[in-house]
């Protein structure tokens, strides 16, 4: 079963990519081109790979953890609704979830 996630980048573009059960958000982006570093690789210790997520989406995601928390205090444009791609792993419950990447995103990779 495929998950399909609209991404808007940076500019406000929608980028619809798809996902499987288990994959995390972070991953996914990555591969639909988006600027997500993800510098940490997904072990919480930075905050390259933060989005934002829709509303009507947020609460339908497994809350953060605390660490989650304290790293999203570093993101740039951070929101009520802001995640970290990583620890986003998707379910067929999130099929057609929207989020949006900041305009404050950087992906140093690219340089």
């Amino acid at each position: 079963m495929s998950i399909t996630i609209t991404f808007l980048d940076p500019f406000g573009k929608p980028v619809a990519a798809v996902g499987e059960p288990g994959d995390n958000l972070l991953r996914v982006g990555q591969a639909a081109g988006l600027p997500l570093e993800g510098t940490c690789e997904g072990q919480m210790a930075c905050s390259t790979c933060h989005v934002i997520v829709a509303a009507e989406w947020f609460d339908r995601l497994i809350p953060a953890a605390e660490e989650e928390e304290d790293m999203l205090d570093f993101a740039a444009g951070a929101r009520r609704t802001s995640r970290l791609s990583c620890q986003i792993e998707l379910t067929a419950n999130l099929d057609g979830l929207t989020v949006s990447v900041p305009t404050e995103s950087n992906d140093l990779r690219r340089m």
